[in-house]
């Protein structure tokens, strides 16, 4: 976890891949957006570091991984987008130093930012370590539910997490706690002096049946494939539940299910999905999340807050 002494001087001490003017279509999921001015893979953590070592003050920075709660604006991304997918995958037991509670009753699973949820969903399981199953319902990476508390089927990321890694623009790891955020319900604010990304965390999990819970994965899964277009590009849920109620029966109720801008298309089997019939822009996803936005507003009263995030510019904006 330390980081290297010796400060690389320039990109060619780093070990990462660097690419310009990548299409964003094919790093997120719903397959559409602009172009991101240049695009990182790091090699591992220490390298992460390294490479955030090499960049000035105020370029832009965006940190990914699966994609899969996240809109790029077809006028695309200034600055650089950092893929931790393929990068940040370490994933392991630990047993001790971290936890209060770790010991005979729980065990501690450390997992990097990089890692798909329901990878460390069935590793918790294989493990004998039980609560994680929900993650196998989330399409995401560890970074990601990190960064907005993800959850599904009545649990969340930060119910579990006893400590995270971030790192800073200065290429530094830091050990935070749970008291250094604000976590609420797919919101999370961090209570820092400086920006800092998560690149890892360790999750406090309870010892249990593991075959159980292995058979638990296996029924959320179909449920989510019962309930969910997953033959189709998406992004997940696009908006929040509001306190009380469903974001997908509000929005069903206002009769926005099959809604269409362009090729963007309110999903008929999930209303609080929109999915990419093929060859939708940004702009149609974006313009049919502010149609669902408005239209429920109008005939209920309440405004829908989005889970995913909407970045870059709009071509328009462009100059």
């Amino acid at each position: 976890m330390n980081v290297a002494a010796q400060q690389p001087e320039t990109m060619h001490d780093l070990r990462g891949e660097m690419h310009a003017h990548v299409a964003m279509s094919g790093y997120v999921s719903w397959r559409a957006g602009g172009p991101a001015e240049r695009l990182y893979k790091p090699a591992d953590l220490d390298d992460l570091c390294a490479f955030l070592r090499t960049r000035d003050a105020d370029e832009p920075l965006h940190f990914i991984g699966l994609g899969s709660n996240l809109l790029v604006r077809d006028g695309g991304l200034r600055g650089t987008v950092v893929h931790l997918h393929a990068a940040l995958k370490a994933l392991r037991v630990e047993n001790r130093g971290v936890a209060d509670r770790s010991g005979e009753g729980f065990g501690i699973v450390y997992a990097e930012a990089g890692v798909a949820s329901p990878k460390l969903a069935r590793f918790a399981a294989n493990h004998d370590l039980v609560g994680a199953e929900f993650l196998a319902g989330i399409p995401g990476t560890v970074g990601g539910a990190l960064a907005m508390n993800a959850g599904c089927y009545g649990s969340e990321t930060w119910s579990y997490v006893s400590r995270v890694l971030t790192v800073d623009r200065s290429g530094t790891l830091h050990r935070r706690s749970p008291k250094d955020f604000g976590v609420g319900y797919r919101h999370v604010e961090a209570r820092l002096a400086r920006e800092e990304w998560f690149v890892a965390a360790w999750f406090l999990l309870p010892r249990g049946n593991g075959q159980a819970s292995r058979r638990k994965i296996t029924d959320l899964l179909a449920k989510r494939v019962a309930s969910q277009p997953l033959n189709l590009p998406n992004a997940g849920s696009v908006f929040r539940n509001p306190p009380g109620d469903y974001a997908a029966r509000l929005i069903q109720a206002c009769g926005l299910k099959g809604e269409r801008i362009g090729q963007a298309q309110v999903s008929e089997k999930h209303a609080n999905f929109i999915v990419n019939l093929g060859g939708a822009t940004a702009s149609d996803i974006e313009d049919l999340i502010s149609l669902v936005q408005a239209r429920v507003a109008t005939q209920t009263g309440i405004q829908l807050q989005r889970e995913v995030r909407i970045v870059g510019a709009r071509p328009e904006d462009i100059e």
